[in-house]
């Protein structure tokens, strides 16, 4: 369930409108605006095929209501975040936790 950094930003923007409102309707462009708030400048058209993208995924759900489509995130940030963990682990550690964690804590000093 690799992704990239604007699937990432696009999932954050969507987390982000969500979080006081699980069930809000999130459009392209309410991504579009709040990518741009927070400083990541991209086009209508580029958002949209990411999301597409994150549609065939099945990372993002896309729904009709009446003429606009809207996308909500089939997973929180923190069942994202454990997936991804997972993923990593499985890739480079052999789902061996322990020494993935022992590899962090080395690699970026975290042990005193």
């Amino acid at each position: 369930m690799a992704c990239g950094k604007l699937e990432i930003d696009i999932l954050n923007s969507i987390w982000r409108l969500t979080e006081n409102c699980e069930d809000r309707d999130i459009s392209i462009q309410d991504v579009v605006d709040n990518l741009s708030e927070n400083g990541i400048e991209r086009a209508y058209t580029t958002i949209k095929t990411v999301m597409d993208r994150l549609t065939g995924k099945s990372i993002l759900v896309r729904y009709k209501v009446g003429k606009k489509f809207f996308y909500k995130a089939t997973m929180n940030k923190r069942e994202m975040a454990m997936e991804s963990v997972k993923e990593v682990a499985g890739q480079f550690f052999d789902s061996d936790y322990a020494c993935m964690i022992r590899f962090i804590e080395t690699e970026f000093d975290l042990v005193k």
